[in-house]
């Protein structure tokens, strides 16, 4: 006899783990910041032994960090961020529309994404670099960028 289950009682698809939110998060943001105009990279490695989720660049060199947050243990564990405020001129923390969003500080940016999009929904402080770390960390973006374009498959 199959094991067949009664009508009503299909199984709902697993919710997305921790790491798979934390990815369709990041693909959200990127295109987001893509179609804004600005370069991004995600891991972006910072002078202070942290990583930056997300940073982007736009064409005058303006740096913007997003933050990525796949559920509340995350923010609530994960108190790295203000460390980065030194590194750009505009912090978005980026999360599904199930976060909690009453936990994320007020004066930074929020951005509510998935899978296949983002938007804006509050906009970040405005920060100034000063022009010695702005080069600096522009310099590194680079070189980021370019060595991961190195270990990417050639371009036909």
């Amino acid at each position: 006899m199959r094991n067949i289950a009664p009508i009503g009682t299909i199984a709902k698809p697993d919710p997305l783990t921790r790491p798979d939110r934390t990815l369709s998060l990041t693909r959200g943001v990127m295109r987001l910041f893509v179609d804004l105009g600005l370069s991004p990279i995600a891991e972006f490695r910072l002078p202070i032994k942290r990583r930056a989720d997300i940073a982007a660049l736009d064409r005058r060199g303006k740096l913007v960090m997003a933050e990525i947050k796949s559920c509340r243990a995350d923010f609530e564990t994960d108190q790295k961020w203000p460390e980065y405020l030194d590194y750009c001129d505009e912090f978005y923390f980026a999360v599904d529309q199930e976060f909690p969003v009453d936990l994320l500080p007020s004066q930074e940016g929020l951005i509510i994404a998935d899978d296949f999009g983002a938007t804006v929904i509050r906009p970040p402080a405005q920060r100034q670099l000063a022009p010695a770390r702005r080069k600096a960390i522009t310099l590194r973006f680079a070189r980021q960028a370019a060595r991961r374009a190195l270990a990417a498959p050639e371009m036909p």
